[in-house]
């Protein structure tokens, strides 16, 4: 059972402990301090007063940690009607704690009015820091704007109240959860618009609206502004993007054909034609840093560069192939962002926010939402890698964002296609073991996952898949079967020539004498291993040569006993064995004549029974 953070009852904790449930308590850390002082001050006789909302899970949670009476207040009002009902509250302990999320001013006003009337009354602050500072951002900023925009759940505690306390200031204040609920610019007020969000909106729907808001409310050529702020990975600028900035400001005579004149493994020199020799070092080579210089450039072929300095004291001119080929790369990733093509690239770095791909030397940003098709792939996997990838967005300065996840998205729907097309029950792949469940295994076999119950894992009972595969394992199933309306692949990993009964069919027959281990007993007899997935029954009447009340009057557990197999049923996988078969049979005396004198005894051989 999972807590969430509004926390609950101790009740229910106590109820999950009764009946041995495992709880993942994901309570808030400032509600657990309200549990904390509640539960200890009301077992000292303390009356508790909560100011929140009683309907409210958080509120819910702290009076089921109150052992004494408790009373909820939502306001001034109710907490002066209360203290007029109960006026006894001056002769008691009393203590006054409140929702972590209630409004900060409605708290300061409620405390005073207890003051004065409960001189002894005990106060804890526990609205949360963050609530109380939002709150006040919140009311300084609806001061100042003439819109407010409040983001956040219709349902959420704080959201509500922060679109309170923005509309005691400004007239004009509106509370969605989309983007899709932005009101028009003929709704406002036109002016300044504010934006404020409950402490639980998603950052993705806050970047939204504001994404959504700059293209409909501003003017163009601020729009675009607006969108790089939300990129913060960008506001930082490192050597690689003050590289990229530097090529906007090249000039056309700054752009040269070079011949190469000599390469080795740290620079080529190159002929430009103007009295000077050229060089490109490998840092100014590629953005690759694999790239090869030996073995893709040779002598007198014909590259376009970039002068970057010329010393004509020294007769040298320094050169950049790599800022060459990012000019001409812009051009094409500006066009694939209007076409959509798929580029390609090698990942060079990873940096907080995302990853860094370079493609025809020119850098593309793809962010960690975009950069893998699940959110619990390891961006670190990615590094060095070629990726493909789509652009999806060009900024200022020459700065680019990319999606991998969208291309991954639709090769993967493409080899899902391409599966169902032709899959069929008995196919047989050759997989990869992508998760485990207690129930199972789900498998990779190209596109489309399969599962593998744990029943199929393995001819021995077993109680955990990890038992056999481990996530990462190359495995080879086959399908058992398939429900293409639910997209459900059900797959074996049994193999047949493995089959304990195949082996034991293959290798035993009725009247054989085996060896076979003890390994449980009933009542009515006690069950041998035969071979590991097989085990046969010795009834009660066959284990010994005469009476016995139970098994356990002959045999142990993990005992080896040599038995004879009497019937085998393959279909019903059973198999009867016999102990007394190999025993010989009991020897019994009996008085056949009795005098005064003498007893005559005649041995007799006592006739099998079966109970």
């Amino acid at each position: 059972m999972v807590i969430r953070s509004h926390g609950v009852e101790k009740s229910v904790i106590d109820e999950a402990q009764n009946l041995g449930v495992a709880v993942a308590d994901a309570t808030c850390p400032f509600v657990a301090k309200i549990h904390k002082i509640v539960s200890q001050s009301s077992r000292e006789g303390y009356v508790t007063l909560i100011a929140g909302d009683s309907a409210h899970q958080e509120v819910k949670g702290i009076v089921g940690h109150c052992f004494d009476e408790c009373f909820v207040v939502a306001d001034e009002n109710e907490l002066e009607d209360l203290l007029i009902k109960y006026d006894n509250f001056v002769e008691k302990k009393i203590i006054f704690v409140s929702q972590t999320t209630f409004n900060a001013k409605i708290w300061g006003e409620m405390q005073k009015k207890l003051k004065k009337v409960c001189t002894n009354a005990k106060i804890f602050d526990t609205i949360c820091n963050a609530t109380s500072n939002r709150q006040e951002e919140a009311d300084e900023l609806s001061k100042i704007c003439d819109n407010i925009i409040v983001i956040g759940g219709r349902h959420s505690s704080n959201t509500a109240k922060l679109f309170d306390v923005c509309s005691k200031n400004c007239e004009r204040t509106f509370l969605i959860e989309t983007a899709e609920e932005l009101p028009n610019s003929a709704a406002l007020s036109g002016g300044s618009v504010g934006v404020v969000a409950g402490a639980s909106t998603p950052a993705g729907i806050i970047k939204e609206v504001i994404r959504t808001m700059s293209e409909n409310l501003q003017p163009v050529e601020e729009q675009m502004e607006v969108k790089e702020s939300v990129q913060k990975s960008f506001e930082e600028m490192t050597d690689e993007e003050a590289f990229e900035a530097s090529l906007s400001s090249l000039t056309g005579d700054q752009k040269v054909e070079g011949t190469v004149i000599a390469v080795n493994p740290t620079e080529i020199t190159v002929d430009i034609g103007r009295g000077v020799t050229g060089y490109v070092t490998a840092a100014e080579y590629s953005s690759n840093p694999d790239a090869n210089m030996m073995d893709e450039v040779k002598v007198d072929d014909k590259i376009n560069l970039i002068i970057m300095k010329i010393s004509d004291q020294e007769g040298t001119a320094m050169l950049s192939k790599r800022r060459y080929d990012a000019i001409a790369g812009w051009d094409n990733i500006v066009a694939a962002k209007d076409s959509g093509e798929i580029l390609s690239g090698f990942v060079k770095d990873i940096i907080k926010g995302g990853v860094v791909v370079y493609t025809n030397n020119v850098r593309v940003f793809i962010p960690a939402s975009q950069a893998t098709l699940s959110k619990n792939d390891s961006l670190e996997d990615l590094k060095g890698k070629e990726v493909s990838f789509r652009i999806i967005e060009i900024g200022r300065g020459r700065r680019a964002i990319g999606s991998i996840r969208s291309v991954l998205i639709e090769e993967k729907k493409a080899a899902e296609s391409k599966i169902w097309e032709r899959i069929a029950v008995g196919d047989r792949f050759t997989g990869t073991v992508k998760s485990l469940t207690s129930y199972g295994a789900f498998v990779d076999i190209g596109g489309v996952d399969g599962m593998v119950h744990i029943s199929e894992l393995s001819w021995a009972r077993i109680k955990n898949p990890s038992e056999v595969v481990l996530v990462g394992d190359t495995v080879e199933v086959y399908v058992k079967a398939l429900d293409a309306d639910k997209k459900k692949i059900s797959l074996g990993y049994k193999k047949e020539d493995e089959n304990p009964w195949v082996i034991f069919q293959n290798n035993y027959k009725v009247d054989d004498v085996v060896k076979a281990t003890i390994v449980s007993m009933t009542t009515y007899g006690a069950f041998a291993r035969i071979i590991a997935g097989v085990d046969g029954l010795i009834h009660i009447s066959q284990i010994a040569n005469k009476h016995i009340a139970k098994p356990q009057d002959e045999l142990t557990v993990g005992q080896e006993v040599e038995a004879k197999i009497t019937a085998i049923d393959l279909e019903k996988k059973r198999v009867s064995l016999s102990i007394r078969a190999l025993l010989e049979p009991e020897v019994k005396e009996e008085v056949v004549e009795e005098t005064a004198d003498e007893v005559v005894y005649e041995t007799t051989e006592e006739p099998a029974t079966e109970e």
